[in-house]
């Protein structure tokens, strides 16, 4: 009995070891009607911004046609022990979560539990009554009136609530008592702030109005949020390396985040998410629907596949394709709506609307939706090109480092 121990223990290690050491999935720039060399051209482009010292290292990934056409590394997961980059390093992909959450509640919205036109107050009983700024003279006093309509989940989706747009709530917090909060306390603090104008007639990104929506999938979906995109979205697509609470036996795949001050990388500090005990989320209960997510490249492109096979991967239908049309459409109209010129929102995703908007995201075609990170990462999906991207790092305003990746990927395209 003893002997058979322990060669199931020896067969086990064995089976972890070759897991941990598993070869990259295959690469085929041709099947993908992508050009090997001109896609080689990108870790050269990255390996040069690690060597300018503006990034400690990206991983990035180009599919097309549904083939893998390029996966790279270049530089360190983390500076200080010259720990190199890998495929599965795991990033904090902070805002790219909120279409990962916006796919929870369609979800919920397939199954009959909600309708993107119901009041926010039917599922939320707080924020029944909600109060709308009138005026306001500077910080000293500011007077209130009623909105003409209460807000709706699709209000929420599109950031056009009127919601408070920053992370913290106001007064401003230390960002550990912040992450000590749960979900619902979160939520129900945020909806006993006032409106900012009229619901549906401006376009303010509102992290609280994400937050609210992560509450309506707990409510509704009669479980954690957390639990919920690990049961219905995550192992569904085999994301088995994206986390909002990561198990502490993937601590060391976390890529260190910095910041890039007076031209020279630092690591984050303990008081944002990115350092200290909060880069593990030690101690946090809030979920952070708005940008809590941890995921690798491959993973993030799971998930970006199944947006653009129109709501299926790996023979698993996760969405209906009208619901995948619904959410990637504009919404916002001729709102001025996005970060940037030449764009528009859809249901939690940004969309290029017009011909600007290919510039600002080089290379892309209108129609693309997208979305990016606090800590630089970004993903898009370009369906006329049958195209998807995923760029990782962890440095605040990596834009260069972004477009010049967006510019190589566009430009490799053959057919």
């Amino acid at each position: 009995m003893k002997k058979m121990q322990i060669i199931l223990r020896a067969g086990i290690v064995f089976v972890a070891a070759a897991w941990l050491s598993a070869a990259p999935p295959a690469v085929n720039a041709t099947k993908a009607g992508m050009d090997p060399e001109r896609l080689s051209r990108i870790p050269l482009r990255m390996k040069s911004f690690v060597e300018k010292g503006t990034i400690a290292g990206a991983v990035t990934l180009v599919q097309r046609h549904g083939s893998l056409a390029s996966l790279e590394t270049v530089g360190y997961q983390d500076l200080e022990t010259k720990k190199p980059m890998r495929p599965d390093t795991i990033f904090q992909i902070m805002s790219m979560t909120k279409p990962i959450t916006a796919a929870g509640v369609m979800i919920l919205m397939e199954e009959g539990k909600l309708a993107l036109s119901d009041r926010v107050a039917k599922h939320l009983p707080e924020f029944q009554g909600m109060w709308m700024v009138d005026s306001k003279d500077g910080d000293k006093t500011r007077s209130l009136k009623r909105p003409s309509r209460p807000i709706t989940i699709r209000d929420l989706l599109t950031h056009t609530s009127g919601m408070y747009g920053g992370l913290l709530l106001p007064p401003h917090g230390d960002m550990k008592n912040f992450m000590s909060k749960t979900l619902a306390e979160v939520v129900a603090i945020g909806s006993q702030q006032p409106l900012d104008f009229e619901p549906g007639t401006q376009w303010q990104y509102s992290n609280i109005g994400i937050a609210a929506l992560g509450r309506i999938i707990e409510v509704l979906g009669d479980q954690p949020y957390e639990k919920f995109l690990e049961s219905r979205i995550f192992q569904p697509l085999g994301m088995k390396d994206t986390y909002i609470f990561p198990p502490a036996e993937k601590f060391e795949r976390i890529a260190t985040a910095y910041t890039l001050t007076d031209g020279k990388l630092k690591v984050m500090g303990e008081d944002t998410l990115g350092g200290g005990d909060l880069k593990y989320r030690k101690g946090a209960k809030y979920p952070l629907p708005e940008g809590g997510l941890y995921s690798t490249a491959q993973d993030l492109a799971a998930f970006y596949q199944m947006m653009l096979s129109g709501g299926t991967y790996g023979g698993k239908r996760l969405l209906s394709r009208p619901t995948v049309d619904v959410m990637t459409a504009l919404h916002t109209g001729d709102l001025q709506a996005g970060h940037s010129s030449g764009m528009g929102y859809g249901l939690a995703w940004a969309v290029t609307r017009e011909p600007m908007g290919t510039l600002t995201l080089p290379l892309t075609s209108i129609g693309t939706y997208g979305h990016g990170g606090a800590f630089g990462t970004h993903g898009w999906v370009d369906p006329k090109k049958d195209l998807l991207g995923v760029f990782l790092v962890q440095r605040p305003g990596a834009t260069d480092e972004r477009n010049a990746f967006m510019s190589l990927a566009g430009s490799s395209i053959l057919d």
